[in-house]
């Protein structure tokens, strides 16, 4: 065999390993979506109702950090919900079609029992169509299903696709399909991040979000 034919050979091998890689490479979540224009007042923040925002809320080079403690008041002085500090979308509230939540987050080692992102919205008595909570270092949906393990102090990407006419949500971590599960119902929804104090939480709650989308498909 020529070395000319060896070669060409070699090529086409690797023209083939490399299209092969690509194709079983996980999809970007992204794809067939556009990204919904942003800032600071697409969104509010909820907070102990009496404590002053900075106390538990930082926005510094484009990351957005959020804590609350187990012992503080509810968002309002009539909610029966227990603490927080979230980030709540505004500026897109949807009850039909396909939306997208992207952001990086970080939690810091010690946070448990806390929600960091939910899809608010659902059939009664549920509340929220998702959440994605941190336990003891994992991030899981609700209490079941563990999306991720080793999370603390670790930036991740998170996407949540909700396609609310399907009633079909699925998750991705770090660009990699973790689950895919029917949605609570709903008439009206929109996403929220930061923390959300659950059963089980830790003293002292924190995460960090920066990259924040909002998307969705196109028709």
């Amino acid at each position: 065999m020529t070395s000319s034919l060896q070669g060409f050979l070699y090529l086409s091998l690797l023209e083939i390993i490399v299209h092969q890689s690509k194709a079983l490479a996980p999809k970007d979540p992204t794809e067939g979506f556009i990204s919904l224009p942003l800032n600071q007042s697409s969104y509010h923040i909820e907070k102990p109702y009496d404590v002053p925002l900075d106390q538990r809320y930082q926005f510094t080079d484009g990351v957005h950090r959020l804590w609350v403690y187990s012992t503080d008041k509810p968002h309002t002085r009539t909610s029966q919900t227990k603490a927080r500090t979230e980030l709540t979308m505004d500026a897109y509230h949807y009850s039909s079609g396909v939306w997208q939540f992207e952001g990086y987050g970080y939690v810091p080692s010690g946070t448990s029992g806390v929600c960091i992102m939910q899809i608010f919205g659902a059939s009664p008595p549920r509340a929220s169509t998702a959440m994605v909570r941190v336990y003891n270092g994992s991030l899981t949906y609700y209490r079941s299903s563990i999306l991720a393990s080793n999370i603390y102090d670790n930036w991740f990407r998170l996407n949540i696709i909700h396609d609310a006419n399907a009633a079909q949500v699925k998750i991705f971590i770090n660009g990699v399909p973790k689950l895919e599960v029917e949605g609570r119902g709903g008439i009206s929804h929109n996403f929220k991040w930061g923390v959300y104090a659950q059963i089980g939480d830790s003293s002292r709650m924190e995460s960090r979000w920066k990259g924040i989308k909002v998307l969705k498909k196109v028709d």
